[in-house]
This record gives C-alpha cells, structure tokens and sequence, in this order.
C-alpha cells in the first residue's frame, strides 16, 4: 500500500515477515485503538465472527490474507496434501460469516490460484496467493473510489445525507462504499450535514461512523434508530445510502438489521434510498432476498452486552438477526463500481456482470 487510510492505520494489513495479518479492533472503537496481531486461523476466524474486522470488502481482504497466511504454514510440497489441507482452512474460515458473501467471494478466488496451480509446484502457488490477496485490496481502494465518484454524481452541496451501521473505511482498506460519496464530498466542499443512525444492537453507527466521519472533520449528527423517520418527516434528510452484505439478482440486498425499516421510511418521505456495494456483493446465484441465510447472533448483544447491569429479564426471548433484508421496490439505485443501476435491477444487475 502507498499510504494509509485518512483514518492514519489500515483496516487490515499483511505483516508478512511475521506471518500475521494486522487489524484495528473494531470493538474497543471509539475509546481504544488496539491493533490486534493474528498469527493462527482460530483468531482470524474469531476476529471476523467476533466483527473485530467487519465489513464486506474488509471481511474479503481480511479472509484473503488469512487464508494466505494458513497456506504459507502449510509445510508440505505434495499438491494434493497442500489442496487437501487448504480446502480445511478455507472451508473454516468461511463459517465465521455466512451472510456476508465477500467472505466467501474471496475465498473462493484464492482457491482458484491453488486450483490452477498443480503443474507449477506448492512454493509457486504461495507466491501467487500472496499477489492475488495484495491485489483483492488494492482493487478494494479503487473500487471504493469509483463507488464515491458515481454516488456524488446524484448529489448537491449541502445536503443531508443519511447513513446505517458503519459502511465506511473501517469496512473497507480506503473511502468506505456508503461513505465513498461523503469523503469525496468532503474534500471537494460539499459541506454535506450526515446523519448516522446509532445502528442497535452493536452501535456500528454510533461507535464506527460517527466516529470516522467526525475524525475527518465532517458535520455529523448521531440519531438513535428509531429517530430516523422524524429527522426525514423534519425534511433533513435529502438521501440514504447504507452498505450491503449481500444482493440477490432481483436486487434485494441484506444489510445491517434496522436497513430495513429505514428504506420504509424513505419510501413514506420520497427520500432517495441507495445502495452501494462493490460488484463482488452481487449474488447472482441467489434469485431474491427470501433465499439469503440470515445469521443469528446471541441474545447478550441485546440483554447485557453494553450495560453495567442486565437489562432484560433473566430467560427472556431474544430475537436477534444480524441483518435484515430491503425489497428491491424500495430501493432507488444500486451503486457498484460499475455505475448506477436503476430498476428493473434483474436487468441491470446481470447487464453490470457482464460489462
């Protein structure tokens, strides 16, 4: 990398020489920046379980290197041993995330350099997952640059944009993908007012975003969730862009619970709603929202995670999803690298895989 994020460290970087991938602790965010060193697959998968790392395209630079790093301690010049041994730790490493398809998008095109590699030996092969990991993140940076340059476009200076759960650098090595259009924004003096929604039950928006954005010298102002509505009915806000974790082929797109609600409430305000995301979060495979599995994650993320004492009753239900899904009829555009997308998204979204 030439240099480093506005935020002064990368998102997740590769200390090769150590055989450790380098990652800021999202959790220890805003009061704490801990750099956390991984050297074994157990604490790379609990880092992106964890969300330690989290983010589309952090999670596939991270899992990129990870499964890098898992090859390179693969001490063996058998291909079929080494393929055999490789495919365990990627098949780990893809479980820390179901939903998030970036995790296994990267993965899976790591495998493809051990796949294609047989003839060219074990010690060739690890050299060209080493370069093809490099390049997953420097065409993350580029692909978030053209994000922010294409979510601009539809923009005026001076307005107030709205943003969910953290989509920016932190969930990616430079810019963001929601966040891409504000940075640039930013520094060519739009003077946009931002709005962040705290994002509950891990407060990405409030802990994260906030967090970054103010950092970067932006005007920012944190609303709890359920606050969104009244800020778009006071006519504050002039468009929403969040992040995606996944999009089906018809367009519907998992995002951080609480995307949902807030893509109603723009629908009820006639308040634009996009999405952006790196082309790599495009499941084609996947036909609608219906079919995107959904993780659950525990119930202390809710009753006790961030007070001093329990704040729901003991054997209480709890209702947790990591994400929800937002119908394609309620999105306005979706914002690839590629350009901006419009409706029918069946059309457009298979259109942008081909060019």
């Amino acid at each position: 990398m030439t240099d480093k994020n506005k935020l002064g460290f990368e998102t997740a970087a590769l200390d090769d020489e150590a055989s450790a991938l380098v990652i800021i602790d999202q959790t220890r965010l805003p009061n704490e920046r801990k750099i956390l060193r991984l050297t074994t697959q157990k604490e790379i998968w609990d880092a992106i379980y964890l969300l330690q790392v989290r983010g589309a395209p952090a999670i596939g630079v991270a899992a990129a290197y990870g499964i890098y790093l898992a090859a390179r301690g693969i001490d063996t010049t058998d291909y079929d041993v080494f393929v055999k041994k490789f495919s365990a730790a990627r098949d780990y490493l893809n479980s820390a995330r179901p939903t998030a398809v970036n995790l296994s998008w990267a993965l899976s095109r790591m495998g493809k350099i051990v796949e294609a590699g047989r003839e060219d030996g074990v010690s060739e092969i690890k050299k060209r997952l080493l370069a093809e990991a490099r390049a997953i993140q420097a065409e993350d940076i580029e692909m978030c640059r053209k994000i922010g340059e294409h979510g601009l476009s539809l923009l005026q200076p001076g307005m107030g944009l709205l943003t969910h759960c953290n989509a920016g650098q932190l969930a990616t090595s430079r810019y963001g993908t929601a966040t891409a259009p504000m940075y640039l924004g930013h520094e060519r003096g739009y003077g946009f007012r931002i709005f962040c929604d705290e994002t509950r039950p891990l407060l990405q928006g409030a802990r994260l975003t906030a967090y970054e954005l103010s950092e970067a010298g932006m005007d920012v102002t944190l609303l709890c969730d359920g606050m969104a509505a009244s800020a778009m009915r006071n006519g504050w806000v002039d468009a929403v862009f969040t992040g995606a974790d996944r999009v089906a082929a018809n367009g519907d797109a998992a995002n951080k619970i609480g995307t949902f609600p807030l893509a109603i409430a723009a629908k009820r305000f006639g308040v634009p709603f996009y999405i952006c995301a790196p082309s790599s979060t495009v499941d084609l495979h996947t036909p609608t929202g219906k079919d995107i599995k959904i993780e659950q994650r525990p119930a202390e993320e809710v009753t006790t995670m961030w007070y001093k004492e329990r704040m729901a009753p003991e054997g209480v239900k709890v209702f947790n999803p990591a994400f929800d899904v937002t119908d394609a009829d309620l999105i306005t555009a979706i914002i690839t690298e590629k350009g901006v997308l419009r409706p029918p998204f069946t059309d457009s979204l298979r259109a942008a895989a081909k060019a």
